[in-house]
């Protein structure tokens, strides 16, 4: 009887790539699990100038009945007398791996589960393709290699690949290509195995009493990574009853054992060391599979996050939990990805109320525990707050005061027309072409004001460097999820006596109380769609709280995740943040859209944090956050820098009060760099 295979596999890549070589080491490893069939072109090719003739023919004879359940039979083809060999069968198989110039071509791919192209730099090739096939190649190689351009003119198959792999040919390319095809939905169910292998694997976890700075073990340990993430509780003086400042987090993907991904419109791209993957649908979906695939871990060490996910989520994604995607056209190619985060093999964490420094290593725990411990004694002192930049950046406002006033007018109108009930709106600063030095900035901004969720984030051409206030939600691994919005919004006063009329104003202030409860009515809607009825609750209502440069009105919304709900889901229920759309979120959205003539928001009003292996979450709202970006081939000291500002309106704002909260806002970024508001 027909046994439909499971999956199948395509291999393709110009002679010398060293296919055969990673079909065979890829199939001994999937063998742990299930039988696996693999076949060769070259059995097929009719001889040297048969390239074309003998992919038509693997269609036919081979590809179309092992991927029907059938057994596949050919004539061989006798390379020594150049003449048919023998008949060869080979039978279906859970998984078959079919590899070879010609593996993915147009006509097979659509009975290919998913297609592996495989590179190597040119001059490399035929060094390897003679090594392995002697001379007898050589005195055929032109000719071959013309086949092969004629091949891949007419049928560009690298830009179909599933998984591009750079083969080093080290042995690393197996695991880096298992590692990419098990975040491919077609390879989901057949290679959940080796997913449930990676997920049981728990970290070496070490602790060491040390006290440091987490800025300064940061830039030791990892200043010169291209992709980096450090969640900082910069805050520590902060009065603090619901533990925001307790923990800091720091990472990088600077070894083969991690892993980068990126989201782009519709399509996910997934580097696993030398293999990069594209996943076509939405970041939700692709966090889901990823995230909740098999059972969390265990939380034996009681630390926030296990080695899982750290990064953002730009606002963009909006499109996928009822926005629009009207700015999708407009992204500058090669500019910040919608979504970008790592997962690292090592992680360092810093618990400040113990003064205790935890590294959690996947990988190479002996190594790292030596290189933390080398840096630590160093890493005491807060790293010296470089001085303001000189010259001063000269920001631009997107909208100039009085057009930005006639927008707040607008949005009234709709409200008053009954679409929304609070519109969030924005406008930007823009400094383009700026030298500087990211990491300077954020030292820039920590020490002006320190927060609960400052960060910094750097993957390769964008950096961000935020002092964040302001969570978005968390999910605990016991499944309490929590939101905590902040509207309502007083900069500090010059005299202590100014300092509490403003505390007073805000914490009596009808209007701000009255945007603050609408979000808290938004998101007590968000987090109910998942949670065990009853559990939902308000423990704390627009309270005050105090930072550097400004006071701010805050609320938390608690809720119990229902048993066995999706956390992905939960998490993309409430997002982006109520706190920076309005309400109600999707139609207010839509009027935001056009507010802001269609401008994108990117990582600011999104969210950063982590997505831990016991199934906790932690994000931040992206506020008060200076995003850096650089066009690839840019001098590497100059970056355009953007900051996003805006606030809540109401039916009764004062619109020129909401043009003094925005300056408000900006005050205390554009303070540390030395720089002012645009026409002050």
């Amino acid at each position: 009887m027909a046994t439909s295979p499971v999956l199948v596999l395509g291999i393709d890549g110009r002679s010398g790539a060293g296919k055969s070589t990673l079909a065979a080491e890829l199939a001994t490893v999937l063998r742990r699990h299930r039988e696996v069939s693999v076949f060769h072109l070259e059995d097929i090719y009719p001889g040297w100038d048969g390239l074309a003739a003998g992919t038509a023919a693997y269609v036919e004879q081979v590809l179309t009945p092992l991927a029907q359940g059938r057994a596949a039979g050919w004539d061989t083809w006798d390379w020594g007398s150049g003449a048919p060999g023998t008949r060869t069968a080979l039978d279906p198989a859970p998984v078959i791996i079919i590899e070879g110039v010609g593996a993915g071509c147009a006509a097979a791919r659509p009975l290919l589960d998913a297609l592996l192209w495989v590179q190597v730099p040119d001059d490399m090739r035929k060094t390897r393709a003679l090594e392995r096939d002697g001379e007898v190649f050589a005195a055929h190689w032109d000719a071959w290699a013309a086949q092969e351009d004629a091949y891949l003119a007419a049928d560009s198959v690298q830009d179909h690949a599933d998984v591009t792999v750079e083969n080093r040919a080290d042995g690393s390319a197996p695991g880096h290509v298992l590692r990419a095809l098990r975040a491919l939905p077609a390879c989901h169910r057949v290679l959940a195995p080796e997913r449930a292998e990676s997920a049981a694997l728990e970290p070496v976890h070490l602790a060491l009493d040390a006290a440091p700075d987490a800025a300064a073990l940061f830039a030791a340990l990892y200043s010169g990574a291209e992709h980096a993430v450090l969640l900082e509780s910069s805050n520590l003086g902060f009065m603090d009853p619901r533990q925001r400042n307790r923990y800091s987090i720091m990472a990088a993907a600077n070894t083969d054992e991690c892993a980068i991904y990126e989201q782009r419109g519709g399509v996910g791209i997934l580097t696993e060391g030398t293999a990069t993957a594209r996943l076509a649908g939405g970041f939700f979906d692709w966090l889901s599979r990823v995230w909740e695939a098999g059972s969390f871990q265990p939380d034996q060490t009681g630390l926030p996050f296990l080695p899982g996910w750290l990064g953002y989520l730009g606002y963009e994604l909006k499109r996928e939990t009822g926005g629009s995607d009207n700015v999708a056209a407009a992204q500058v190619p090669g500019g910040p990805a919608d979504a970008a985060l790592v997962r690292p093999s090592q992680v360092v964490v810093v618990d400040h109320h113990t003064s205790t420094v935890h590294l959690l290593a996947t990988s190479d725990a002996a190594g790292f525990h030596a290189r933390v411990s080398k840096v630590l004694p160093a890493a005491v002192e807060a790293p010296a707050v470089p001085a303001a930049l000189e010259p001063a950046p000269g920001f631009t406002v997107r909208d100039e005061r009085d057009g930005y006033l006639a927008k707040v007018r607008a949005a009234q109108e709709q409200i008053r027309q009954g679409n929304s009930y609070e519109v969030c709106l924005t406008t930007a600063l823009a400094a383009p072409g700026v030298p500087c030095d990211p990491w300077e900035n954020y030292l820039r901004l920590r020490a002006a004001n320190p927060a609960p969720f400052a960060h910094y984030l750097r993957f390769g051409n964008m950096a961000a460097a935020s002092t964040s206030p302001e969570r978005f939600m968390s999910i605990g691994a016991n499944g309490w999820m929590r939101a905590e919005p902040i509207k309502g919004t007083r900069p500090r006063g010059q005299t202590p006596e100014a300092d509490q009329r403003l505390h007073r104003d805000l914490a009596s202030s009808p209007k701000d109380r009255a945007e603050n409860i609408m979000i808290v009515d938004l998101l007590r809607n968000d987090l109910s769609h998942f949670a065990v009825p009853g559990t939902l609750s308000v423990p704390r209502l627009c309270a005050i709280e105090s930072y550097a440069t400004v006071h701010q009105m805050v609320s938390t919304i608690d809720a119990k995740l229902r048993p066995g709900a999706p956390r992905a889901e939960a998490i993309a229920a409430a997002f982006p943040a109520g706190s920076m759309t309005g309400a109600p979120k999707v139609s207010t959205m839509a009027i935001l859209d056009s507010l802001e003539d269609g401008a994108a928001r990117g990582l600011y009003s999104g969210a950063v944090g982590y997505f831990s292996a016991t199934g906790s979450a932690d994000l931040s709202v992206v506020i008060r956050t200076l995003v850096m970006s650089r066009t690839p081939g840019a001098g590497p000291g100059s970056w355009d820098l953007s900051l996003g500002v805006g606030g809540a309106i109401t039916a009764d704002s004062s619109p020129e009060e909401e043009w003094d909260e925005v300056r408000t806002k900006a005050f205390g970024v554009l303070s540390a760099l030395g720089t002012i508001f645009p026409g002050s």
